[in-house]
This record gives structure tokens, sequence and C-alpha cells, in this order.
């Protein structure tokens, strides 16, 4: 799609216009306006001229001297202790008389004094008010007072828009929106049955995985005017302007029909109304208000979709949500192994690749990945290529790119002392190792001791060999058992623990909190939900919904719990204390190993067991 704008010209030119009008009014205008007034000349001009006689009326005063000249021009003079003056003056026929000042034409007199300035200032100000609000309001802004008219971007139909097979991972949000194609395509299909099209669809999805992308591709794929505009645009500090945009855009959607109509970030205006009435004028409720009343108004067969996008659903307004205006709940999930593989080779297509890459092993080790951190992962492993003096792109730097999105770039100032590193290496073995020893956990793929950007010193990937959907109760405290390994090595072997095992620690018991409040793995609780998610396109905040009793025993029950894997992990450990030795002293001298080698290691029989 192309966005239809018009250039913007700098502030400083409209300045320049304004400088100019008032040199050309002090050069053309003022110097003749003040001719027409008195003349101050000296006093010898003013004897030279009378003995020349071309003084006619004179006015004396005592420190001044008027006079009018045979050209009818006024003149003053500054008056000296001349005794002979007045005989010169009758020598030279001269009138004594008072001198009066030309007035000016009172209509060039108000135009100078009232309108001049004032037409001036407006001037500015519409110049000036202009370019702000172009500024601040795009190009819907149609003049400086335009407070009204709606900041929609319009994009139109092109040869090189985006289409559907840009846009890899959702097939089955695409399968929904293709409908929506159709109709506009060939709105008298349904007509004939007389089906009619769902005005709305509501995209639902994490941030990233392509809300936006999906309404221009229907947009492209329709080929007809595509409005969009964000949320927050409608918002205003003006009490009514909201809800004025939100006519002016329903306005061009009707004039430009068959179009789509994309607001973004919809729960910006949408949230639910207060239901106890203390807020009912409030600019935001305006807003929605008026969005209501437009999507019940407008004439969907007119070809007019309304395409919304939200990471907060369960903010938004139930009347948004009611058939009749957003009829569809379009979800746009984080992709799946077969999606995250497809988005890869989409965004692949950009760059020059080895004929090695495999983007199914990429997919796997990018688990939970949305399409917009899997499109940066692609071009992070481009620049790596870069950096590298190559001129294209390998399995170790898509590899690598994976790390730099997950875990930040390598910190190559950060140096460890030869203690830190031997911790650290017994940490990061201690995760591997436990992972290693227990049936449901995913395979090791990578340790590492080099420190990221993160903050983390170390870590160690695990890379299921299946997508995973559910996880069982045994799996769940095998993570929480491989969360307390790096801890339990570090307690075996340097008799000390460290800070270290800060993030282990969070996560094993979040994990933990989560089997008891929300999954139902405890045997005193069962089948009952203790807790409550909001936002869980937005990290998941939790809050407790039960008794301060309940409470005490769910934070007993998490305390019993980790221990308990702590334990498991102790003894998995302390029975295989010569391969934690082998392997980190492995790990300490070549600070990254592969899951392959770490397995090689861990499998071959030592000739005689290590002693403790």
């Amino acid at each position: 799609m192309q966005k239809v704008d018009k250039p913007k010209r700098p502030l400083f030119f409209y300045y320049l216009i304004v400088l100019a009008v008032i040199v050309i009014l002090n050069v053309f205008l003022f110097p003749n306006l003040i001719e027409d007034q008195v003349k101050e000349v000296d006093y010898g001009t003013f004897l030279s001229m009378l003995d020349e006689k071309q003084v006619q009326i004179v006015q004396l005063s005592d420190d001044e001297i008027y006079f009018v000249g045979k050209d009818e021009q006024m003149y003053s003079t500054t008056t000296f202790l001349d005794l002979n003056l007045v005989d010169r003056l009758q020598a030279a026929g001269c009138k004594f008389g008072q001198v009066k000042q030309k007035e000016m034409n009172p209509l060039l007199s108000m135009l100078i004094s009232l309108i001049l300035p004032m037409a001036i200032f407006i001037l500015i100000g519409q110049l000036l008010s202009r370019s702000l609000m172009k500024r601040m309001g795009g190009s819907g802004m149609q003049n400086a007072m335009s407070f009204g008219k709606s900041n929609a971007k319009v994009y139109v139909a092109s040869e090189t828009g985006i289409k559907f097979h840009d846009v890899a991972g959702e097939d089955e949000a695409k399968e929904a929106l293709q409908e929506i194609v159709d109709f506009l395509h060939s709105p008298q299909k349904y007509q004939e049955i007389g089906a009619k099209m769902p005005k709305g669809a509501l995209l639902v999805g994490p941030p990233g995985t392509g809300k936006t992308l999906l309404a221009k591709a229907v947009a492209g794929e329709a080929e007809v005017p595509f409005f969009s505009i964000s949320g927050s645009e409608f918002v205003e500090m003006f009490v009514g302007m909201g809800a004025a945009k939100v006519r002016d855009l329903f306005k061009q959607a009707n004039e430009k029909a068959p179009c789509i109509v994309f607001i973004d970030e919809i729960d910006t205006i949408g949230k639910k109304r207060d239901t106890q009435g203390m807020n009912g004028n409030d600019e935001r409720e305006q807003t929605l208000n008026q969005l209501l009343t437009e999507m019940d108004g407008f004439d969907g067969s007119k070809g007019v979709v309304i395409l919304a996008a939200t990471n907060r659903p369960e903010s938004l307004d139930p009347a948004l949500l009611r058939p009749g205006r957003f009829d569809r709940r379009i979800p746009v999930e984080l992709p799946d192994l077969q999606g995250r593989e497809a988005i890869l080779k989409v965004h692949a297509k950009k760059i020059r690749l080895s004929d090695s890459v495999d983007f199914n092993a990429i997919a796997r080790a990018a688990s939970g990945a949305s399409g917009a951190e899997l499109a940066n992962m692609v071009n992070e492993a481009a620049l790596r290529a870069v950096r590298d003096g190559r001129k294209y792109v390998t399995q170790a730097d898509l590899e690598e790119s994976i790390e730099v999105v997950i875990a930040g770039y390598q910190k190559k100032n950060k140096v460890l002392s030869d203690k830190e590193r031997l911790i650290v290496s017994y940490h990061e073995i201690g995760h591997a190792l436990v992972a290693a020893l227990q049936s449901h956990s995913a395979p090791v793929t990578k340790i590492t001791i080099i420190p990221r950007t993160s903050g983390a010193l170390g870590y160690t990937m695990q890379v299921d060999e299946q997508e995973h959907n559910l996880l069982s109760k045994e799996e769940l405290e095998n993570k929480i058992a491989t969360f307390t390994g790096g801890r339990v090595a570090e307690e075996l072997v340097f008799h000390s623990i460290t800070t270290g095992a800060s993030n282990d620690i969070e996560q094993a018991t979040k994990l933990a909190r989560g089997m008891i409040t929300r999954y139902g793995m405890s045997e005193k609780f069962g089948m009952v939900a203790l807790e409550t998610v909001t936002g869980m396109y937005m990290g998941g905040d939790t809050s407790l919904a039960c008794a301060a009793d309940t409470a005490a025993d769910i934070d007993d029950m998490v305390v019993a719990l980790v221990k308990q894997q702590y334990e498991k992990a102790t003894e998995l450990i302390s029975s295989n204390m010569g391969k934690l030795h082998e392997l980190a002293k492995y790990l300490y001298e070549k600070e990254t190993i592969t899951g392959e080698e770490f397995m090689n290691i861990l499998t071959a029989k030592a000739p005689q067991a290590a002693e403790e």
C-alpha cells in the first residue's frame, strides 16, 4: 500500500514570508507616509531657504521653528538666539501664522494603526498553526483550526502492496479474513442470498504477532483504500474533539467506500465505561459513545469494513463487542513450530543464505518467539554476517541471533575473575546435569559462560524436539528441579552460595505457585482457582483471589514444593560429582560447548570415578 501524503515545508519557510512582508511595508509604504509629515532640517538649511525666498509661512516658538516651504512641505528646525531673524523673515516676504501639520487620511490611518497590524498577526498565526497542526495531525489536517478532522493515514492500492503471501504463520487468521476480502470483491454474491457481512473484526493477540500487517494485507488483497489510525490519536485535550474525529473518520470512509478502516490499539478509547456513572462526561467515554453510534449508523452493504487490533481484549467495553459492531474476534496468537519456520522463510527471502541453513532447527530453538522477534532474528543474523566479512548468512549466524534476541549481545568488556568463571561454570553445568538426568526434560543444546548484555553471566539452552502445548505435572516439577540445579552445584562444590541464582529462584517460585493456584496440581486444593490472570497477552499479571489464611497456606506449599525439587536436584548431582567436575572443567576452558559435546562427556564411561 502507498501512503498518500503532501510534502511538508519547513517551519522557517513561513517565517521568511512574514519577514519579507514586513520589509516590503517598511521600504515602500512607511517612508511615503512619513514624507507627508513634518520634515526636520538644521538651522543653516532654514537660513539658506530663507535667503532663496523658499519659505512661505513661519511659526516661532521658544525652542522650535515651524515653517512651510514653496513645495508645500512642512519643516521644523531648532531655535537659535538670532536678533536679526524677524527682520530677515520680513525681508524674505514670509508670513507669520499657525503652521498646521497635514492630517493623514482617516481610512489610511485606521489601515496602518489597526487593520494592518491585525492582518499581519492573523497571517502569522494562520501559517504557524497550520504548520504545527500538520506536524501533529498528519495529512488529514486541512486547515489550522480543523481540530475535529481525523488523523487517519490513507493508503491506496498499489502493485507493491502487502498481500496475504507476505504474512506467514497465521493461517487461521488469514482464513477468517479471506471472507472479508471476498465480500469486498464480490458483494453481490452475499446480497443475493441475503447474507450480511460482519461490520467489524477484532484482531486479538500478543504484541508482534502481525495484527497490523494482517489488516494491511486485507486491504492489499481487496485493492481498496485503507484508513489507518491509532486509538490514541482520538484522545484530545479538548472535550468533544475525539468524538468529532470519529464522525469525520466515518464520513471519509463512507465517501471512499468500499474501503477498510483500521483502528490500532482500540483499547485506548474502548475501555469499559464506569458503571458507577462518575465519569460520564469524560472525553474518552464520549469518544467511545460516538464510535458505538457510528458503527450502528453506517450501512454495511456499502463495503466499509472496520478492523481493530488490541493486546487487552478483557478491558474492552461489552457494547463494543456485541453482534452488529465487532462481530468477529480473530485470535492472532504466537506462531507454532510450522508457523515460525514459515515466517523465517518469508523474511529470509530478502537476504543471501548459505545452502546449509536449517530453518526447522532455528524454529525449534526460537520457541515462543513472535513474528516480529523472528524478523529481528533474521536481520541480526544478516548484520552478524556483514560484521564477519561474509556475503551470506550461515546457520551459526541464525543460532547466534536467537541468543542475541533472547539474552542480548555478548558483553565482551565484562571480564570475570578466574574464581567467578569457575563458579559460573559449575552453576551452568548444574542446570544441564539435572536436566539431562531427568526423563521428562528438554535436551540441552548449548551451555555458555560468556556474559550477555541482559545481565546473565551464562546460560543453558534447552530445546524440545517437538512442539509442546501441554505440560504434565512431572514436566513442571522437572523444570523446577532444573532451575535449582545451579544453586545445588555451587553449594556442593564451594560450600557457599552466590547471587547468581536470582533469576532461577524467581522462575522456580513462579512455576511452583502456578501449579498450586492455577493448574490445580495440589492435593489440598485440587481443581480450585486461587489466582486470576489479567492481561494474558501482556505478560499475564496475577492476583490472588482467596482469603488471607489460604494465601498463607499457598506460600507454605510453594516453599515445600521448591524444597522438594531442590532435594531431588541435590541427589542427582551428588551421585554424579565426577561428571560435574569433568564437565565444569571442560566448560571453563572452552567457554561455550554444544549439547552434543555435553552428552558425549556425560555418557562416556570414566576409567575411575572421581573421589570427593
